[in-house]
């Protein structure tokens, strides 16, 4: 039987699926690529380090970063980092396997987090917080080890959006995750090169690539998280208001400071009216904006050079 007819798939539903996962890579290799330019992440001679959890979105980071640098014209390393946190039925072996299978350096850290989490956190109570910055610090420990120049994380689209309305209803800050920031310890550059890239997407392109998997134990039961409630506002309006949700990622890199209120951004106090016309001045009584039934389309050109 022929590896066709196994499949149960005739010649052209084959080559149709064939389309769309090359489709879907050239995508992908493309908003990183633009990603990675915009915000100039990676530079020629960079070691970059790559936190590989085991979670789809970092093992398909780390796939479009080993193409991406067969293509770039600039030269950097890549080496692949799992932080062990002895969570009970951790496969330890998956993540040293599957690297190795892909000749990719790693290096496996071996830290036991997971009881002081459990130690320290109440039983029912949220654990990401804490595990989060027990987990940064170690990153950041093994960067420096490493001579890492850059920490690549697999945050996604959905994740900047996610924490942007985490932090405006339950933090009252207008405040996000940027692509690229410096570390807490200040002796890091840290990158998030799927910044535009759609969870669903790497939802898509794990699944096709069939990625080895590994479930967080740890913090995968608490169903009722604040930011799964924001993840599925999202979602509803994604799927009653196409568009609304694009507008707003955009917006989050088109601010305004002089049409806000924060005033360690825009000096209010000394505002005097010149005189002069202001093309970026406020019209005194604004209409309400104008609906559009589009969304707006990010022009992307990646160091894929393809399109779609």
């Amino acid at each position: 039987m022929s590896e066709l007819a196994s499949t149960g798939l005739t010649a052209h539903q084959a080559e149709k699926i064939a389309y769309e996962n090359n489709k879907l890579h050239k995508r992908l290799c493309r908003l990183v690529g633009q990603a990675i330019g915009d915000y100039n992440m990676i530079e020629d001679g960079d070691k970059v380090m790559v936190c590989l959890s085991g979670g789809k979105d970092s093992y398909a980071l780390l796939d479009i970063l080993l193409t991406l640098r067969e293509r770039a014209p600039i030269s950097f390393d890549i080496v692949a980092v799992n932080l062990d946190q002895k969570q009970p039925n951790f496969p330890a072996d998956v993540l040293p396997a599957y690297l190795r299978n892909i000749e990719v350096p790693f290096h496996i850290e071996n830290q036991d987090t997971y009881s002081i989490v459990k130690r320290v956190i109440p039983e029912g109570k949220t654990t990401c917080s804490l595990c989060s910055r027990l987990r940064r610090g170690i990153l950041y420990r093994v960067a420096g080890e490493l001579g890492a120049t850059k920490i690549a994380l697999g945050h996604h689209r959905d994740d900047i959006m996610e924490t942007f309305f985490l932090n405006m209803f339950f933090g009252s800050k207008l405040k996000g995750m940027p692509p690229k920031l410096q570390s807490d310890d200040g002796k890091n550059i840290v990158i998030r090169p799927l910044a535009y890239v759609r969870e669903a997407d790497t939802e898509r392109y794990a699944a096709l690539r069939n990625f080895p998997i590994i479930p967080c134990d740890l913090c995968g039961s608490q169903e009722n998280l604040q930011r799964k409630q924001i993840k599925a506002m999202l979602r509803e309006w994604e799927k009653k208001h196409p568009g609304r949700v694009e507008n707003i990622f955009s917006s989050l890199s088109t601010v305004v400071p002089s049409h806000l209120m924060d005033r360690q951004l825009f000096d209010f106090a000394k505002l005097q009216a010149t005189g002069l016309a202001d093309t970026n001045g406020d019209i005194a009584f604004d209409d309400e904006p104008c609906a559009t039934t589009e969304p707006n389309v990010i022009r992307l050109h990646g160091l894929s050079g393809d399109d779609d």
